[in-house]
């Protein structure tokens, strides 16, 4: 994919084939110019400065881009960036949402967001050069602009618990639960009041840390993995050398994603019928088939599979083996000795209470472990910079930007980026009177949506948001790990046990869950991006505008993107269904045992979720505990709980992407490891996309014209 050239005696955009092959012929010595300034930057050359030194070290990125003007915070924010935001937020909410209503898996869409932002921009400012118009140049800072804003708005499909807390709510759901289905205890989706809780919640973590960008991001130094990628791929991008990698990662990307939707759209024609087509293939045999072990066939997943960590998709498939290849097979034999013979194994009382509530013990035992973990490094690395103070371990900058006299040497990138980063300061009024503002409409507004929801508990919440909040975002720097939804069963926990089983406490915990994470979800991928916009010279306004700008689409475009899906598949939420939504049961599950406690569990299913919770604190502990050259083989108690409730199948799918990226790289790493990332995002934007015209489809009750089955030979 890596070594594909224009021309080979196309046709491609008007250009005729003697014009191919002199630009075939450009870019072979382009590449090796590339070549050599990569080495030369790699191994360092000898530069003669004004003084008449020669110094020998690699060349600082911002000497590279030193000769173009960083343009001031509004320009940063065009129109063309603003539009194919929008675009990509559809295109990345419809992933999402099929991500988090099939496994509640959903990986960091950054890169991918990057990565797809300038390949439509510069498809836009190549049409616009062709009809003769002057365009101004597209830059790393309205590349990193687009790419906030996507984020944004793509996360509210995550954060507004379309596939956990806010369906949880459902009566689709709770007729799936054993208790608390009543009418005070139930809403149901609809387009309207989704939209204003999303904007009542949404915005009130943006104001949150603000005035502790700077502190975040220059003071402690923190690393923030996935915005830290994201910024040296969009600087790759627009260096000179970058160009001609990013027109071949787009390409590849590209093609991945023609294939993919079409590969969506010809499975379709097979799924006439329940248990119909290619994900219902038994690959490894009927009886295989009905203990949730196939391959599926989905593109999205294996490309998934290729982003993800390997642990992760090892652990994936442990989890899947222990549970549908042992556990539930042994539990199953237990028919009418632990739990009664003559209901169905998708009740609570049977089969499906030990697959939910496991798996909830799991979830509770990793989460409280990570919080505990993350809290106290936290709080260790803030007592050790509080020692330092005064040192000279501190960057010297100030608040209103200029540099304080000390020994310190700081590198030429990072006085540049400081310089920009302290340019355009927030005022700390804007942030302090937007929180008090946002959060008095949100204390006003949610009782009226949520009767059970008092306004007090929304107080309380508020009151204790931001420390949450900066607990989050400052872990998540150090790890890349969000505790966004472990807050959020928090609060379902203290709120819905405050309001009681009699006055819908279940209801009132589902709709606390939302308030807190969307309040901490928000505030550490605004710091995320800070740091992306720090890396890349963007100013912290336009990001912050962006960011503004993104979550108010994220608050129309995923409820509409949900009620699509919600009007079209009948079957949602339900178990063994395309969209089983596993955790909007779970969380529904973890209200009711904080409101009622554990009257409603199988027999001995309480011993079993105290082992499992133990096992995976002790697990965890085992990890970090251990040298790295054992840990990283010790899988992850999270990915392991996910498959106990809806099977293997996927797991196997994501192995399968990991097992291409692993040949991939033993072959050629340095391609993979160029276009590895590339391939997945088009694998899983082209699956994700084919969503939409299957929904439609659906809508227009359009049935497909082939059942492709499977049966045993009785």
């Amino acid at each position: 994919m890596g070594t594909e050239e224009n021309g080979n005696g196309r046709l491609e955009g008007g250009v005729t084939n003697h014009e191919a092959a002199i630009e075939e012929e450009e870019e072979e010595e382009e590449m090796e110019e590339m070549s050599q300034l990569s080495h030369r930057r790699k191994k360092g050359k000898k530069e003669t400065t004004e003084e008449g030194r020669e110094e020998e070290e690699t060349v600082p990125i911002e000497k590279v881009f030193e000769g173009k003007e960083v343009p001031p915070w509004r320009e940063q924010l065009t129109f063309r960036a603003l539009a194919v935001a929008a675009f990509l937020a559809i295109m990345f909410s419809f992933i999402v949402m099929k991500l988090g209503l099939t496994t509640g898996i959903v990986p960091s869409l950054n890169i991918a967001a990057g990565l797809l932002g300038f390949f439509f921009v510069r498809l836009w400012t190549k049409a616009l050069q062709m009809t003769g118009c002057l365009q101004k140049p597209f830059t790393r800072q309205e590349n990193t602009v687009i790419q906030t804003c996507v984020v944004a708005a793509s996360g509210i499909a995550f954060s507004g618990g379309f596939g956990n807390y806010l369906f949880g709510m459902s009566g689709r759901i709770a007729n799936q639960a054993s208790e608390a289905n009543n009418e005070q205890n139930i809403k149901d989706p609809k387009l309207g009041w989704m939209i204003g809780f999303l904007f009542a919640v949404s915005f009130l973590g943006l104001f949150s840390l603000v005035p502790l960008r700077k502190i975040m991001i220059i003071d402690y130094k923190l690393i923030y993995p996935s915005g830290t990628a994201t910024a040296f791929l969009i600087n790759g991008f627009h260096t000179p050398e970058g160009a001609k990698k990013a027109k071949k990662q787009v390409r590849a990307l590209g093609k991945f994603f023609v294939f993919s939707f079409l590969w969506g759209f010809f499975q379709w024609f097979y799924t006439a019928g329940d248990d119909c087509g290619f994900a219902a293939f038994p690959t490894l045999g009927l009886k295989a088939y009905e203990n949730k072990f196939f391959f599926d066939f989905s593109a999205m997943y294996v490309g998934v599979g290729m982003i993800c960590p390997y642990i992760v998709n090892i652990s994936l498939l442990l989890g899947g083996i222990l549970s549908w290849g042992i556990m539930w097979p042994l539990i199953g034999n237990m028919k009418g000795s632990w739990y009664p013979a003559d209901i169905p194994s998708s009740s609570l009382q049977s089969l499906q209470g030990y697959r939910v509530f496991i798996a909830i013990a799991m979830i509770l035992g990793d989460g409280l472990y990570n919080f505990l973990k993350v809290l106290s490094r936290t709080m260790s690395s803030i007592i050790s910079i509080m020692r330092s103070q005064g040192s000279t371990s501190t960057l010297p900058v100030s608040d209103n930007g200029h540099p304080i006299t000390t020994t310190t040497i700081i590198s030429f990138d990072d006085q540049r980026r400081i310089e920009i980063f302290l340019k355009d300061q927030i005022p700390k009024s804007v942030a302090y009177g937007g929180y008090v503002v946002v959060a008095s409409i949100s204390i006003a507004t949610l009782p009226h949506i949520f009767p059970q929801l008092k306004w007090y508990y929304v107080l309380v919440s508020y009151i204790f948001a931001p420390v949450l909040a900066f607990g989050n975002a400052y872990g998540f720097g150090l790890t890349d790990w969000s505790l966004a939804t472990a807050y959020g069963k928090l609060a379902i926990f203290l709120i819905g046990a405050w309001a009681g089983a009699s006055h819908g406490g279940v209801l009132a915990g589902l709709a606390a869950c939302g308030v807190m994470m969307s309040i901490v979800a928000t505030a550490s991928d605004l710091m995320q991006d800070f740091k992306t916009g720090y890396l890349t010279l963007a100013s912290p306004r336009s990001m912050f505008v962006s960011q503004i700008i993104g979550t108010a689409m994220g608050c129309v475009i995923a409820p509409c993107v949900f009620w699509l899906f919600y009007k079209a598949f009948n079957e949602l939420g339900l178990p063994n269904s395309e969209y089983p939504a596993p955790n909007a049961l779970i969380f529904r599950n973890i209200a009711i045992l904080g409101v009622d406690g554990f009257s409603s569990l199988p027999k001995h299913c309480l011993t079993l979720c105290c082992i499992f919770c133990a096992a995976a604190v002790l697990i965890n502990l085992i990890r970090d505990l251990s040298p790295q050259k054992v840990a990283r083989f010790i899988p992850l108690p999270m990915a392991m709980a996910i498959p106990l409730y809806i099977g293997s199948y996927f797991a196997i799918d994501m192995c399968v992407g990991s097992l291409i990226l692993f040949v991939w790289e033993k072959i050629n790493k340095t391609q993979a490891d160029a276009f590895g990332p590339a391939a997945a995002s088009g694998l899983i934007c082209g699956h994700g996309m084919w969503t939409l015209p299957e929904s439609l489809l659906a809508l227009a009750n359009v049935k497909p014209p082939i059942c492709m089955k499977f049966l045993s030979r009785e």
